[in-house]
Protein backbone atom coordinates (compact mmCIF):
# COMPACT_ATOMS: atom_id res chain seq x y z
CA UNK A 1 0.00 0.00 0.00
CA UNK A 2 1.28 3.48 -0.81
CA UNK A 3 1.91 6.04 1.92
CA UNK A 4 -1.35 7.79 1.01
CA UNK A 5 -4.15 5.29 0.39
CA UNK A 6 -6.76 6.01 -2.28
CA UNK A 7 -9.61 4.92 -0.04
CA UNK A 8 -10.36 5.46 3.62
CA UNK A 9 -12.97 3.14 5.10
CA UNK A 10 -14.58 4.98 8.03
CA UNK A 11 -16.56 3.06 10.64
CA UNK A 12 -17.93 3.96 14.03
CA UNK A 13 -18.26 1.26 16.69
CA UNK A 14 -20.39 1.39 19.82
CA UNK A 15 -20.94 -1.77 21.87
CA UNK A 16 -20.81 -4.04 18.84
CA UNK A 17 -18.82 -6.94 20.25
CA UNK A 18 -21.35 -9.48 18.93
CA UNK A 19 -20.79 -8.52 15.30
CA UNK A 20 -17.70 -6.37 14.89
CA UNK A 21 -15.06 -9.03 14.21
CA UNK A 22 -17.05 -10.51 11.34
CA UNK A 23 -17.61 -7.01 9.99
CA UNK A 24 -13.94 -6.00 10.17
CA UNK A 25 -12.79 -9.20 8.50
CA UNK A 26 -15.18 -8.58 5.59
CA UNK A 27 -13.40 -5.27 4.99
CA UNK A 28 -9.92 -6.72 5.35
CA UNK A 29 -10.82 -9.39 2.77
CA UNK A 30 -11.54 -6.83 0.01
CA UNK A 31 -10.11 -7.49 -3.46
CA UNK A 32 -9.14 -3.80 -3.58
CA UNK A 33 -6.34 -3.43 -1.05
CA UNK A 34 -5.17 0.20 -1.30
CA UNK A 35 -7.14 1.44 1.70
CA UNK A 36 -6.82 2.40 5.33
CA UNK A 37 -9.46 1.37 7.83
CA UNK A 38 -10.32 4.14 10.28
CA UNK A 39 -12.32 2.76 13.20
CA UNK A 40 -13.76 5.06 15.84
CA UNK A 41 -14.49 3.30 19.10
CA UNK A 42 -17.28 5.57 20.33
CA UNK A 43 -16.88 4.93 24.03
CA UNK A 44 -17.87 1.25 23.95
CA UNK A 45 -18.42 -0.31 27.38
CA UNK A 46 -18.39 -3.92 26.15
CA UNK A 47 -15.54 -5.94 24.63
CA UNK A 48 -15.52 -4.13 21.27
CA UNK A 49 -12.24 -2.27 21.81
CA UNK A 50 -10.35 -5.40 22.87
CA UNK A 51 -11.54 -7.18 19.72
CA UNK A 52 -10.48 -4.21 17.58
CA UNK A 53 -7.03 -4.07 19.20
CA UNK A 54 -6.50 -7.75 18.48
CA UNK A 55 -7.52 -7.32 14.86
CA UNK A 56 -5.27 -4.26 14.56
CA UNK A 57 -2.30 -6.40 15.59
CA UNK A 58 -3.02 -8.58 12.56
CA UNK A 59 -3.36 -5.85 9.91
CA UNK A 60 -1.50 -2.55 9.76
CA UNK A 61 -4.26 -0.93 7.67
CA UNK A 62 -6.42 -0.61 10.79
CA UNK A 63 -6.27 2.71 12.65
CA UNK A 64 -8.22 2.89 15.92
CA UNK A 65 -9.35 6.08 17.61
CA UNK A 66 -10.92 5.43 21.00
CA UNK A 67 -12.54 8.11 23.14
CA UNK A 68 -15.71 8.94 25.05
CA UNK A 69 -19.09 8.48 23.41
CA UNK A 70 -20.22 11.34 21.15
CA UNK A 71 -22.81 9.63 18.93
CA UNK A 72 -22.89 8.73 15.25
CA UNK A 73 -22.04 12.15 13.82
CA UNK A 74 -19.25 12.79 16.31
CA UNK A 75 -17.66 9.47 15.39
CA UNK A 76 -18.09 10.16 11.67
CA UNK A 77 -16.49 13.60 12.00
CA UNK A 78 -13.52 12.19 13.91
CA UNK A 79 -13.14 9.47 11.30
CA UNK A 80 -13.26 11.98 8.47
CA UNK A 81 -10.66 14.16 10.21
CA UNK A 82 -8.28 11.21 10.47
CA UNK A 83 -8.90 9.81 6.97
CA UNK A 84 -6.26 10.46 4.30
CA UNK A 85 -7.95 8.97 1.24
CA UNK A 86 -9.63 11.02 -1.46
CA UNK A 87 -12.40 8.43 -1.60
CA UNK A 88 -14.35 7.65 1.58
CA UNK A 89 -16.19 4.37 2.07
CA UNK A 90 -18.63 4.33 4.98
CA UNK A 91 -19.31 1.17 6.94
CA UNK A 92 -21.48 0.11 9.86
CA UNK A 93 -20.09 -2.05 12.65
CA UNK A 94 -22.60 -4.86 12.16
CA UNK A 95 -22.73 -5.22 8.36
CA UNK A 96 -20.82 -7.37 5.87
CA UNK A 97 -19.21 -6.08 2.69
CA UNK A 98 -18.95 -8.24 -0.44
CA UNK A 99 -15.27 -8.87 -1.29
CA UNK A 100 -15.52 -6.76 -4.46
CA UNK A 101 -17.38 -3.84 -2.95
CA UNK A 102 -14.48 -1.36 -2.85
CA UNK A 103 -13.08 -2.50 -6.20
CA UNK A 104 -16.37 -1.98 -8.02
CA UNK A 105 -17.12 1.37 -6.41
CA UNK A 106 -13.64 2.77 -7.06
CA UNK A 107 -13.87 1.65 -10.70
CA UNK A 108 -17.29 3.30 -11.06
CA UNK A 109 -16.14 6.62 -9.62
CA UNK A 110 -13.02 6.54 -11.81
CA UNK A 111 -15.20 6.02 -14.89
CA UNK A 112 -17.82 8.63 -13.89
CA UNK A 113 -16.12 11.84 -12.69
CA UNK A 114 -19.49 13.62 -12.52
CA UNK A 115 -20.64 11.24 -9.76
CA UNK A 116 -19.73 12.34 -6.24
CA UNK A 117 -21.25 9.44 -4.29
CA UNK A 118 -22.14 5.87 -5.17
CA UNK A 119 -23.99 3.22 -3.21
CA UNK A 120 -25.19 -0.26 -4.10
CA UNK A 121 -28.00 -2.69 -3.56
CA UNK A 122 -28.02 -4.53 -0.25
CA UNK A 123 -29.25 -7.83 1.10
CA UNK A 124 -31.20 -7.18 4.28
CA UNK A 125 -30.66 -9.90 6.85
CA UNK A 126 -31.73 -10.68 10.40
CA UNK A 127 -29.30 -10.70 13.35
CA UNK A 128 -28.09 -14.17 12.35
CA UNK A 129 -27.56 -13.09 8.71
CA UNK A 130 -30.54 -15.12 7.56
CA UNK A 131 -31.67 -13.27 4.37
CA UNK A 132 -34.89 -11.25 4.51
CA UNK A 133 -34.99 -9.37 1.19
CA UNK A 134 -32.89 -7.50 -1.37
CA UNK A 135 -33.20 -3.79 -2.02
CA UNK A 136 -34.18 -2.16 -5.31
CA UNK A 137 -32.77 1.32 -4.90
CA UNK A 138 -32.88 3.62 -7.93
CA UNK A 139 -29.61 3.68 -9.88
CA UNK A 140 -29.71 7.19 -11.33
CA UNK A 141 -29.37 10.64 -9.81
CA UNK A 142 -32.94 11.69 -10.60
CA UNK A 143 -34.47 8.69 -8.85
CA UNK A 144 -32.19 8.95 -5.83
CA UNK A 145 -32.77 12.69 -5.35
CA UNK A 146 -36.53 12.22 -5.76
CA UNK A 147 -36.57 9.71 -2.92
CA UNK A 148 -34.25 11.80 -0.75
CA UNK A 149 -36.69 14.69 -1.08
CA UNK A 150 -39.36 12.34 0.26
CA UNK A 151 -37.25 11.87 3.38
CA UNK A 152 -35.77 8.49 2.44
CA UNK A 153 -32.08 8.70 3.35
CA UNK A 154 -32.13 4.97 2.76
CA UNK A 155 -32.28 5.41 -1.02
CA UNK A 156 -28.50 5.95 -1.14
CA UNK A 157 -27.58 3.67 1.74
CA UNK A 158 -24.83 5.07 3.93
CA UNK A 159 -23.58 1.58 4.97
CA UNK A 160 -22.86 0.95 1.26
CA UNK A 161 -21.78 4.45 0.26
CA UNK A 162 -18.46 5.64 -1.18
CA UNK A 163 -18.02 9.36 -1.84
CA UNK A 164 -15.40 11.86 -2.91
CA UNK A 165 -13.78 13.77 -0.06
CA UNK A 166 -13.73 17.06 -1.99
CA UNK A 167 -17.48 16.83 -2.70
CA UNK A 168 -18.15 16.02 0.95
CA UNK A 169 -16.24 19.13 1.98
CA UNK A 170 -17.96 21.33 -0.63
CA UNK A 171 -21.33 20.12 0.64
CA UNK A 172 -20.41 21.07 4.21
CA UNK A 173 -19.88 17.60 5.67
CA UNK A 174 -21.85 15.99 8.46
CA UNK A 175 -23.84 18.30 10.73
CA UNK A 176 -24.13 17.50 14.42
CA UNK A 177 -27.69 18.78 14.79
CA UNK A 178 -28.95 15.94 12.61
CA UNK A 179 -27.36 13.06 14.50
CA UNK A 180 -29.13 9.81 13.52
CA UNK A 181 -30.44 11.38 10.27
CA UNK A 182 -27.03 12.54 9.09
CA UNK A 183 -27.09 10.45 5.92
CA UNK A 184 -30.28 12.04 4.56
CA UNK A 185 -28.93 15.49 5.37
CA UNK A 186 -25.50 14.90 3.82
CA UNK A 187 -26.65 13.26 0.60
CA UNK A 188 -29.32 15.89 -0.07
CA UNK A 189 -26.57 18.51 0.09
CA UNK A 190 -24.12 16.40 -1.94
CA UNK A 191 -26.79 16.09 -4.63
CA UNK A 192 -26.36 19.83 -5.27
CA UNK A 193 -22.61 19.58 -5.98
CA UNK A 194 -22.63 16.50 -8.24
CA UNK A 195 -24.46 13.37 -9.32
CA UNK A 196 -25.48 10.46 -7.09
CA UNK A 197 -25.66 6.83 -8.19
CA UNK A 198 -26.21 3.28 -6.97
CA UNK A 199 -24.65 0.16 -8.44
CA UNK A 200 -27.06 -2.64 -9.38
CA UNK A 201 -25.02 -5.30 -7.57
CA UNK A 202 -25.68 -6.41 -3.99
CA UNK A 203 -22.42 -5.40 -2.29
CA UNK A 204 -23.43 -5.19 1.38
CA UNK A 205 -25.28 -7.49 3.72
CA UNK A 206 -27.15 -5.14 6.05
CA UNK A 207 -27.93 -6.70 9.40
CA UNK A 208 -31.15 -5.76 11.16
CA UNK A 209 -31.35 -6.21 14.91
CA UNK A 210 -33.30 -4.69 17.75
CA UNK A 211 -30.42 -2.45 18.86
CA UNK A 212 -29.92 -0.99 15.39
CA UNK A 213 -30.45 2.74 14.89
CA UNK A 214 -33.72 2.32 13.00
CA UNK A 215 -35.27 0.41 15.89
CA UNK A 216 -33.76 2.32 18.80
CA UNK A 217 -33.99 5.89 17.50
CA UNK A 218 -36.75 5.83 14.91
CA UNK A 219 -38.66 8.69 16.58
CA UNK A 220 -35.58 10.95 16.54
CA UNK A 221 -35.11 10.24 12.85
CA UNK A 222 -38.76 10.99 12.16
CA UNK A 223 -38.58 14.38 13.86
CA UNK A 224 -35.45 15.35 11.91
CA UNK A 225 -36.82 14.55 8.48
CA UNK A 226 -39.19 17.43 8.02
CA UNK A 227 -36.52 20.01 8.89
CA UNK A 228 -33.89 18.41 6.65
CA UNK A 229 -36.20 18.05 3.67
CA UNK A 230 -37.62 21.56 4.12
CA UNK A 231 -34.08 22.98 4.05
CA UNK A 232 -33.35 20.97 0.90
CA UNK A 233 -36.38 22.41 -0.91
CA UNK A 234 -35.41 25.93 0.13
CA UNK A 235 -31.77 25.50 -0.98
CA UNK A 236 -32.99 24.43 -4.43
CA UNK A 237 -35.32 27.41 -4.72
CA UNK A 238 -38.34 25.10 -4.71
CA UNK A 239 -41.62 25.68 -2.93
CA UNK A 240 -42.16 23.33 -0.02
CA UNK A 241 -45.18 21.14 -0.90
CA UNK A 242 -48.27 21.72 1.19
CA UNK A 243 -48.61 17.97 1.66
CA UNK A 244 -44.96 17.47 2.63
CA UNK A 245 -45.88 15.64 5.81
CA UNK A 246 -47.84 13.08 3.80
CA UNK A 247 -45.09 12.54 1.24
CA UNK A 248 -42.25 12.14 3.72
CA UNK A 249 -41.07 8.56 3.94
CA UNK A 250 -41.44 7.30 7.50
CA UNK A 251 -40.58 3.82 8.74
CA UNK A 252 -43.57 2.68 10.80
CA UNK A 253 -42.84 1.56 14.34
CA UNK A 254 -43.05 -2.19 14.85
CA UNK A 255 -43.07 -3.61 18.40
CA UNK A 256 -40.04 -5.76 19.19
CA UNK A 257 -42.04 -8.95 19.61
CA UNK A 258 -43.73 -8.41 16.26
CA UNK A 259 -40.42 -7.73 14.51
CA UNK A 260 -38.99 -10.94 15.97
CA UNK A 261 -42.00 -12.86 14.70
CA UNK A 262 -41.63 -11.34 11.23
CA UNK A 263 -37.99 -12.44 11.11
CA UNK A 264 -38.92 -15.88 12.41
CA UNK A 265 -41.59 -16.49 9.77
CA UNK A 266 -39.19 -15.47 7.00
CA UNK A 267 -36.49 -17.78 8.34
CA UNK A 268 -38.98 -20.64 8.54
CA UNK A 269 -40.13 -19.97 4.98
CA UNK A 270 -36.52 -20.33 3.87
CA UNK A 271 -36.28 -23.66 5.67
CA UNK A 272 -34.19 -22.42 8.59
CA UNK A 273 -36.21 -23.74 11.51
CA UNK A 274 -33.37 -23.31 13.99
CA UNK A 275 -33.21 -19.54 13.47
CA UNK A 276 -37.02 -19.36 13.45
CA UNK A 277 -37.02 -20.98 16.90
CA UNK A 278 -34.52 -18.45 18.21
CA UNK A 279 -36.75 -15.61 17.06
CA UNK A 280 -39.86 -17.30 18.46
CA UNK A 281 -38.44 -17.71 21.98
CA UNK A 282 -37.13 -14.14 21.92
CA UNK A 283 -40.60 -12.91 20.90
CA UNK A 284 -42.24 -14.93 23.70
CA UNK A 285 -39.80 -13.40 26.17
CA UNK A 286 -40.79 -9.92 24.93
CA UNK A 287 -44.52 -10.68 24.95
CA UNK A 288 -45.50 -13.95 26.67
CA UNK A 289 -49.19 -13.51 25.81
CA UNK A 290 -48.57 -13.27 22.07
CA UNK A 291 -50.47 -15.98 20.24
CA UNK A 292 -48.43 -15.36 17.10
CA UNK A 293 -45.16 -15.90 18.93
CA UNK A 294 -46.37 -19.21 20.35
CA UNK A 295 -47.67 -20.26 16.94
CA UNK A 296 -44.24 -19.47 15.45
CA UNK A 297 -42.58 -21.52 18.18
CA UNK A 298 -44.79 -24.54 17.49
CA UNK A 299 -44.32 -24.28 13.71
CA UNK A 300 -40.56 -23.91 14.07
CA UNK A 301 -40.38 -27.02 16.25
CA UNK A 302 -42.33 -28.90 13.61
CA UNK A 303 -40.08 -27.40 10.96
CA UNK A 304 -42.93 -25.96 8.91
Amino acid sequence: MSNTPRVSVVMGVYNAERYVEQTVRSVLAQSFTEFEFIIIDDGSSDGSLAILRRLQSEDQRIVIISRANTGIVGAALDGMAAARGQLIARHDADDISHPQRLELQVAYLDAHPEVVAVGSQMQIADPYLSPLEETRFPLDHHGIERDLLRGSGWTLPQPAAMFRRDAYERAGGYRRQYNNSEDLDLFLRMATVGQLANLPEVLVQWRRHLASINHALGETQRLNKRQIVSEAYESRGLAIPNDLEKTLSYVPHVPKWKQLCNWGWKALKRGNAQIARLHAWAAIKERPISGEAWKLAICSVRGK
